[in-house]
């Protein structure tokens, strides 16, 4: 197919001109442009007839191997599930890459009879221009042109010719192949109603049955693995791969050995890798024989060594990550009890595995996987029982969801269901193996946290942890779910099945698209938008702090709506985008409503407003204020309220447009000072100078720490009273001790006075009573 592809490349665009100062000039360009074209494709003429041959030679093979697959597939019996997917899965997987490549080879039709049209215009154009109007070198310019097109737009036309036949050929493989894959996904509905829909019999009526079933799966035993040396699955081909999977597997076993015994450096032998040392030997041992498989299959050509070593390599792998989990989260003793708890799963997946390569039949697979199942519940069973106390609480969870999963395996199997519990089977372990990582990965994550003590650190320079936990992860742990079922179902050559189960909307409306893989997206955004919010909020609660610490809470409450409503919606608008939904009804629906909600939400608005401007700086959470005969400390701020703690303790929330109408009074804008006046009187006859000066200079001896010092107090003569000479003392004391301090003065007032023997009267009344004659 990539023959196709080059194709398109030889047809490329020449030949063009664009207005140029006149015709003379337009028809000289066109001339140049013509014969280079000319020669490049004069050039290409040879190249052009080895591309034509590989062409023919890949659509050969594509019918070839077509009619391969349509032999396998139509020849599989209904009985031999394993076998009957592998060939819809080869069908399938033929035909989807056939119409992967299809798409160089009908652009190159198209461009081939697109240049051609294109040629046959210029050619006709080129007749058409009236010679009397030409120069004589333009009428040369003009024949030579003429000339040229006339020559290409013939080699283009025979180019297209010779591949006519490759076109017929080429129709022919598309039907075949489509034919194929319709038939193999007809196929796959039956394999999915088996599976989960019709079950075999239960296997208590096999048990009653026991000698006719084993007459016949003896009977289909000996024919599905039959000796046949000329096929590339004969039994003997398969026997000798299980002693290559012995023979790779003491290999790797020895080698690791060997490394770790005589090659490893002392130092790295400490008391952890020692007590370790058994399960490290078996992760760098399946690694090993995963790697050695994998080189294997790169060099063989065999289909059936193809597809077993894929199996093997895939589960090798999932393997070595359930054992480097273990190795890196728990210590030697968990260790040896979390493997005697995993054991069993392990083996029953290696059995399914083994059961994939060889292509069991069906009758086999019911015959025996319901009792091993049984033995292998009752193992995890007391795995479960005997060594749940020695592993960590998380794994605890994992190994009672295994021992669920195997009891729901054996209520399957001895139900009919068997391929259903081997279907279930994998996808747990499939799905433990994600969870395992995703755990291993947290852990790592956050041993690296404690060391660096992230938690005390600004968000600038944590992000990139935040996101790994708080974003990375659990979009891990939601795709985690959809691959491991992918995961499972391609064990059985489902994979595309299950992909279109994923991706089939089952809400298909006009405004609105839902599906697993959109609900997931959507899940998984939400973890991502959640992460940058709170990102966003730390970074700017540093930002504000670092640029004006008096006004960055009150600051931060505006900035962090702003930002929860930017960030969140986005989220909304890839949400509705991701969904499918229309975005139409909700504009007719806001137009519908937003005179009626504008009306009902004035006062919202006002104080939304007001409390906006109030955010910008007018007064910040801290403020000492006084609205309404209350006064207090600003608790919070938001677009409709403000809380204000009184002095009195209790809390009161004022509305924002309250502030702005009852004229509030900030009490600490004048750098947390407040003006207060203490009224006193002494007795006519005392000296208003002495008095004076002698409360000024004993408030100023107090020296007290909420009177501002710059500013000294001043006593004020204000009236003459009834009783006595009245006097203010004035003085700027702090707004949060106003009281106290306001206390202190009067002590300090009285006592001056006493001391100086000077007389603080109080009011007097003369009462006469007159008699009444009698």
């Amino acid at each position: 197919m990539m023959a196709m592809a080059a194709l398109i490349f030889t047809a490329g665009e020449a030949g063009a001109v664009l207005k140029e100062k006149d015709l003379e000039n337009t028809l000289l360009i066109l001339r140049t442009e013509l014969s280079t074209y000319h020669r490049q494709l004069s050039g290409q003429t040879a190249m052009q007839k080895g591309r034509a041959e590989r062409m023919r030679k890949q659509i050969m093979d594509v019918l070839q191997s077509s009619n391969q697959n349509a032999l396998m597939l139509y020849s599989q019996k209904q009985d031999y599930l394993f076998d009957l997917t592998y060939a819809c899965h080869e069908a399938t997987e033929q035909y989807h890459e056939f119409t992967r490549m299809q798409v160089p080879f009908n652009a190159y039709l198209a461009s081939t009879t697109g240049e051609i049209a294109r040629y046959d215009s210029l050619i006709t154009s080129l007749r058409q221009m009236p010679q009397m109007m030409l120069s004589e070198r333009a009428k040369v310019d003009r024949n030579v042109c003429l000339t040229l097109a006339t020559s290409i737009r013939n080699t283009l036309e025979e180019n297209y010719e010779s591949t006519e036949e490759f076109i017929e050929m080429y129709r022919m493989a598309e039907k075949h192949l489509r034919e194929i894959n319709d038939y193999a996904n007809q196929r796959y509905g039956d394999i999915q109603t088996s599976i989960f829909r019709n079950g075999d019999d239960d296997y208590f009526t096999i048990i009653g049955k026991l000698g006719s079933h084993l007459a016949e799966t003896r009977e289909t035993v000996g024919s599905k693995y039959r000796s046949n040396e000329r096929s590339q699955w004969d039994s003997r081909i398969i026997l000798g791969l299980f002693i290559m999977i012995l023979f790779y597997g003491i290999i790797a076993a020895a080698l690791n050995l060997l490394v770790f015994r005589f090659m490893m450096p002392r130092r790295l032998k400490t008391r952890e890798f020692l007590e370790k040392r058994p399960c490290i030997i078996m992760a760098t041992t399946t690694v090993t024989f995963a790697l050695i498989v994998g080189i294997i299959r790169a060099t063989v050509q065999q289909n059936f060594l193809i597809m077993a070593s894929d199996l093997l390599v895939e589960y090798a792998w999932l393997l070595g990550v359930i054992l480097i989990s273990l190795l890196l989260r728990l210590d030697a003793r968990q260790i040896k009890s979390a493997l005697r708890i995993y054991c069993p799963l392990i083996l029953v997946g290696f059995m399914v595995i083994v059961f994939r390569i060889i292509l069991i039949p069906n009758e086999l697979v019911n015959l025996i996987f319901p009792p091993v199942l049984l033995l292998s519940s009752l193992w995890q069973w007391w795995a479960v029982r005997h060594h749940n106390k020695h592993i960590p609480h998380s794994d605890m969870f994992y190994t009672y969801g295994s021992l669920v999963v195997f009891i729901a395996s054996v209520v399957s199997s001895w139900s009919g269901y068997t391929l259903l519990s081997v279907q279930v089977l994998i996808w747990w372990i499939m799905q433990l193996t994600c969870i395992l990582t995703i755990a291993c990965l947290s852990r790592w994550i956050g041993l690296y946290g404690e060391k660096r003590n992230i938690k005390s650190k600004p968000a600038t320079q944590t992000w990139a942890y935040y996101f790994l936990r708080q974003a990375l992860l659990p979009v891990m742990g939601v795709a985690s779910v959809m691959i491991s079922i992918y995961w499972a179902a391609k064990v059985f050559n489902m994979n595309d099945l299950c992909w279109n189960v994923f991706s089939h909307d089952y809400v298909d409306m006009e405004n609105m698209k839902l599906s697993l893989v959109r609900m997931a997206v959507v899940v998984g955004l939400w973890f991502v938008f959640n992460y940058i919010n709170k990102t966003s909020k730390a970074m700017l609660r540093i930002h504000y702090e670092m640029k004006d610490p008096s006004t960055a809470e009150s600051k931060m409450v505006m900035g962090k709506n702003v930002l929860q409503v930017v960030v969140w919606g986005i989220w909304c608008l890839i949400t509705l985008s991701v969904l499918g939904l229309s975005l139409e009804w909700l504009m007719v629906v806001t137009g519908g409503l937003s005179t009626g909600i504008g009306f009902a939400s004035k006062d919202i608005i006002e104080n939304i407003y007001y409390g906006v401007s109030l955010m910008t700086g007018r007064i910040k959470v801290g403020d000492l204020i006084e609205c309404d005969g209350v006064r207090g400390k600003v608790a919070s701020i938001s677009y409709t309220s403000t809380l204000i703690e009184a002095l009195d303790g209790s809390v009161i929330a004022f509305q924002n447009s309250q502030l702005f109408t009852k004229n509030y009074k900030n009490l600490t804008r004048n750098h947390g000072y407040a003006l207060s006046g203490i009224v006193f009187g002494v007795a006519y006859g005392s000296d208003f100078r002495e008095v004076a000066n002698m409360i000024e200079k004993a408030v100023a001896d107090l020296h007290h720490p909420h009177i501002d010092p710059r500013k000294p107090p001043k006593t004020m003569f204000i009236e003459f009273g009834d009783n006595s000479i009245n006097f203010k003392l004035i003085t700027w004391v702090d707004v949060l001790w106003q009281a106290a301090v306001e206390s202190d003065l009067k002590h300090c007032i009285y006592d001056t006075l006493n001391a100086h023997g000077i007389e603080i009267p109080f009011p007097k009344r003369d009462v006469y009573i007159k008699e009444q004659p009698k």
